[in-house]
């Protein structure tokens, strides 16, 4: 073994050893030693302590092995049952090597599915049950049953709904399609089938436009002729597959819609499918139903939850005309400088409209626990505080500044702030909070408009009380009882009565203009319902009630319009479940699209229990694509204390509602567990040893085999439909740059496929940026254009780790460039480079095809490289493959955040379009410009089709901001996307500015030449 190999595993492994001596304590009182393998599961270990037992007293005592549960501490210093017995030794993390033998408890299948759970997504279910929070348990409780209702509705689903959950299929829109089979319509399809366990294949010619079904007819045709079988077999019994993946063709599509069959129509290749019998995968879901079935009557033997309590006499919030107040008692854990004077400030918001005047606390001196002991009133009636009100508070210093001279002058103070916390005014039972309230601030950020309070930060309290300040607040009694905010129906019944007023007033100002014609507004223009709701006066309840009832009758939006109405400006309950109707429209592709913001926006849900969480878990339960992506969008970010909680609830009620999805879930989780071991054991050998040495260690270590049986057979969470089978260890390596990403090559039964692992790097950008690409792929097919982009799979896992597929079969442009050329000062300007690489890869007739494919998708991404603002491009991070399709990786640097050294713009033209490109279009010809003035119609053409959905991307983007991207923090940021898209302005202005850019980007593009010479310099692409 080479040395260090084990210092990147387990604890108990270190120093080489692959046993560790275990004690054992029996329930009869009889202690056990001896050494277990590290790689040793628990089940194994189980059987060796019957072994052992057999010759010690009291063994007639035990029960079967079976009546009995491992327990130990583990390093979290928290007590856990190891009912998952198949985990290994090593993984399990114990404090000390002791495991203790107690008889089983409960319900076992229910103990290990939630001991699966817990280990699944990173929180265990006792950290739920500490949290001591009715609003927690209301929500487990009801979340269980509503995501185990939908898996027992699942499985009872006819045939083709069943597969669309599991199996849905992958489509191109039908306008691409139909543009496709307008050149192709004369032309076959060539397809290779085969039949499930049976190498013999059949080559059968179909028309584009042909369904599945005649397909699975001439299969059936052309097996009975040549085995001259009289057997009849019917098409219905059979599905096709496509070779390697777990990937139907099926429906009534034709099937060059399909997106794989579509692809190879575009390489060339010829498909590949098997014809799969139906009794096949039955038994798949019969495997399916038999865990829904066990987890069903486990959870039919458990208690009923209790009866809601019902509620007590109340007042009416609306009657109570006196201001609003809370008390601010004392503060703990207070750190700050000694010279300072501690404040609080307060401030009520709805959104980000602040409802009344913030209100600021007497000075204290700093010490550990400040007291205040003091009253702060607010300048709004409780009768007039909205549903989602919002108390946000900040804690900061004031430092004395006095000037150097004497002066008549007061002496200046600055403020220091230390921290922010914000809760909610109401509770998730709608009741005005009362009593005491201890709040665990978060660290303050100073940002550039230097405010103290933070109306878009989390309602959560920070869960890591001991490190951070407090504060004690008291909400008061304002009556002896209870105060509710009002339902709805009292919400209609003023609206009602406000309705019937006359209005006598004039409304001179815009904002009180569009209230008072609110109701043409909804009629004509429905989609300004954001604007709508903006100039709301939230501060007053006669103005929310009939805002409530418009919302009752507003029509409908589309989701482009929708998707807006989840910013955190919008917190009204009625809104977002008026918002949330208008997704449900979504098609199951059209919602995985949007799903990356759907799951960034739960950050700004107040409560756990809300239409958005719901809807997302009703549509994860439906399809288990989309169910496969909520899961490692929520799962990626359980390290961030301010959403763990939310996150966590919902990922446990997911996988309560796919007990069946746990187990693949659970071998990517261990896959990604032991990149991260293996990345971290590379970036600390290649401290201290050769590269090729590094390497080698590393192929050492993959061998071993409870790496191999890792990172083997695992469905690929960059895509579940792919299975990552068996790894090829020799073929694996780590790349140059600073994180050392891992990059592991996967041989499967018909193909080859790689994955990058990073870890280190922020790939939520990059997720981002590709999510873009993607939308503007499908905008484009939409509307008949395909200009041949590579969205490549890329997911983000975890702190700073996550995958990229690995694209087959392509090159950089500084690669291509450095190897045709003599020289790195010469390879930049090396026109005939990429051509003359083209020629090598596609002889013959192939060329033309090749050609076609680099102009389509350098106009693709000219134009989307533009849009988003994509930095730092250089001729490392554009690849082109050897069919020609040119795509752009590394997207570290968007919205217009461009490159400088020494304070100098290194990128200085809008994108990338540099003579070798144009060489390439132009097909090697100077004189050539109608292939030119094609290409350029191409990026006109698609650049206008992007003005015109330009509001989707910009909501889009705004969404984001709840991700905490560095360059997408706030809405300036976004600034630039609107001047990209020409927001507000006509197409045929918006076309003229892009034709200047377009010529900029032509004339200026020596200077992409220079930029790229000094990057082959700096960096040997070899």
């Amino acid at each position: 073994m080479p040395p260090g190999v084990y210092g990147m595993q387990d604890v108990w492994e270190r120093e080489g050893r692959q046993q560790v001596n275990m004690e054992f304590l029996l329930p009869t009182g009889i202690y056990l030693n001896f050494p277990v393998a590290c790689s040793d599961t628990i089940s194994t270990i189980k059987k060796m302590v019957w072994k052992n037992a057999r010759n010690e007293p009291l063994f007639s005592a035990l029960s079967d092995p079976d009546a009995y549960v491992f327990t130990c501490i583990n390093m979290t210093a928290e007590r856990e049952e190891l009912e998952d017995e198949q985990r290994r030794m090593r993984d399990v993390r114990l404090f000390l090597p002791i495991l203790r033998l107690v008889a089983r408890e409960g319900d076992r299948v229910e103990k290990l599915i939630t001991t699966q759970i817990s280990l699944l997504i990173g929180k265990g279910h006792h950290e739920f049950d500490s949290q001591k929070n009715h609003e927690v348990n209301e929500f487990r409780t009801k979340m269980r049953t509503f995501c185990e209702e939908r898996a027992q509705v699942r499985q009872m689903l006819p045939w083709d709904q069943w597969m669309e959950y599991n199996f849905t299929c992958d489509l191109e829109p039908c306008s691409v399609v139909a543009q496709s089979g307008k050149s192709c319509s004369d032309k076959k399809i060539f397809v290779n089938v085969k039949f499930e366990g049976s190498e013999e294949t059949f080559v059968l010619q179909q028309g584009p436009q042909d369904l599945p079904m005649f397909l699975k007819r001439n299969a059936l045709r052309k097996k009975s002729t040549v085995f001259r079988s009289a057997k009849q077999e019917k098409p219905e019994d059979y599905t096709l597959q496509i070779n390697g993946r777990w990937e139907f063709i099926y429906g009534k599509y034709p099937l060059c819609q399909f997106k794989y069959i579509f692809t190879c129509l575009h390489g060339g290749i010829t498909p590949h499918l098997t014809m799969v019998h139906h009794s096949v995968i039955i038994k798949y879901q019969e495997e399916q139903g038999g865990l829904s079935n066990q987890v069903s009557r486990s959870r039919a033997q458990s208690k009923p939850p209790p009866l809601p309590l019902k509620r007590q006499n109340t007042s009416s919030l609306w009657s109570i005309n006196e201001p609003f107040y809370i008390y601010l008692l004392q503060g703990s854990r207070v750190n700050a400088d000694e010279g300072m004077k501690l404040v609080v400030q307060a401030g009520l918001f709805h959104g980000s409209e602040l409802l009344c005047k913030v209100v600021t606390s007497n000075e204290v001196s700093v010490c550990s626990e400040p007291v205040w002991d003091q009253k702060l009133v607010f300048d709004i009636s409780v009768s007039d505080l909205p549903r989602m009100s919002r108390l946000c508070i900040a804690l900061y210093g004031v430092i004395e500044k006095t000037k150097k001279r004497p002066t008549k002058k007061k002496n200046k103070s600055s403020d220091c702030p230390l921290a922010w916390v914000n809760t909610m005014v109401f509770d998730y039972k709608d009741q005005l909070k009362t009593g005491e309230f201890s709040l665990s601030t978060w660290p303050s950020v100073p940002d550039d408009k230097g405010d103290l309070l933070n109306p878009m930060g989390t309602v959560e309290k920070n869960p890591n009380i001991d490190s951070t300040a407090g504060l004690l607040i008291r909400f008061p009694n304002i009556r002896p009882h209870p105060l509710y905010y009002p339902p709805i129906e009292k919400h209609l019944k003023l609206r009602e009565i406000v309705d019937n007023k006359n209005y006598t007033e004039f409304f001179e100002d815009e904002k009180e203009l569009l209230w008072k014609l609110r109701e043409e507004v909804r009629q004509r223009y429905p989609e300004s319902l954001p604007k709508l709701l903006l100039i709301t006066k939230w501060n007053k309840h006669e103005d929310v009630a009939q805002m409530v009832g418009l919302l009752q009758k507003w029509p409908e939006l589309p989701a482009i319009h929708a998707l807006e109405l989840l910013d955190y400006s919008f917190p009204d309950p009625h809104a977002r479940s008026f918002t949330i109707r208008c997704l449900r429209k979504l098609r199951d592709d059209e919602l995985f699209q949007y799903l990356l913001q759907l799951v960034q926006v739960l950050k700004y849900e107040s409560y756990l229990d809300c239409d958005l969480t719901c809807f997302l878990l009703e549509r994860a339960l439906a399809n288990k694509k989309i169910g496969h992506f909520l899961f490692w969008h929520l799962r990626s970010e359980m390290h961030v204390s301010s959403v763990s909680l939310r996150f966590g609830l919902i990922l446990e009620a997911f996988c309560r509602g796919s007990i069946f999805h746990i187990k693949n879930l659970m071998k990517q989780n261990e896959a990604l567990n032991k990149m991260k071991a293996l990345n971290d054991f590379v970036k600390s050998g290649s401290q201290k040893a050769t590269r090729i040495q590094t390497t080698e260690d590393m192929k050492v270590c993959i061998k071993q085999d409870t790496y191999m049986e890792a990172l083997s057979d695992v469905v690929s969470p960059l895509n579940p439909s792919i299975v990552l089978c068996e790894l090829c260890a020799d073929k694996c390596k780590f790349m140059d740059s600073k994180m050392k990403p891992l990059w592991l090559m996967y041989k499967n039964k018909y193909d080859t496929l790689g994955i990058i692992f990073k870890n280190g790097d922020d790939l939520r950008q990059d997720m981002l940026t590709l999510q873009m690409i993607q939308l503007m792929d499908v905008l484009w097919k939409t509307e008949g254009l395909d200009l041949r982009m590579l969205p490549y799979g890329c997911l983000s896992t975890g702190n700073k780790t996550g995958l990229i597929e690995v694209v087959k079969n392509s090159d950089t442009i500084a690669n291509i460039q450095r190897n045709n050329s003599n020289s790195a000062a010469t390879a930049a300007f090396n026109k005939d480079a990429l051509l003359n690489w083209l020629k090598s890869k596609n002889p013959g007739d192939k060329l033309d095809q090749a050609i076609e494919e680099f102009t389509l998708s350098c106009a693709g991404y000219c134009v989307a490289t533009y849009v988003l603002g994509i930095g730092d491009r250089h001729s490392d991070n554009i690849m082109i493959r050897e069919t020609g399709q040119l795509f752009h990786i590394d997207f570290g640097h968007f919205l217009g955040n461009f490159k400088s050294k020494f304070g100098i713009n290194r990128e200085r033209v809008p994108f990338i379009l540099t003579y070798d490109f144009v060489h390439v279009i132009q097909e090697g010809r100077t004189n050539n410009s109608e292939k030119f003035e094609r290409f350029r119609e191409c990026c006109e053409q698609a650049y206008k089709i992007l003005c015109r959905n330009g509001t989707l991307f910009v909501n889009l983007f705004a969404l984001m901001k709840a991700a905490g991207l560095p360059e997408l923090s706030s809405s300036k940021d976004i600034q630039y996307l609107k001047d990209s898209l020409a927001l507000g302005k006509s197409e045929e202005e918006a076309l003229k500015n892009f034709k200047v850019k377009f010529n900029e980007a032509l004339r200026e593009s020596w200077k992409t030449k220079v930029n790229w010479m000094m990057h082959t310099f700096a960096k040997d692409n070899r």
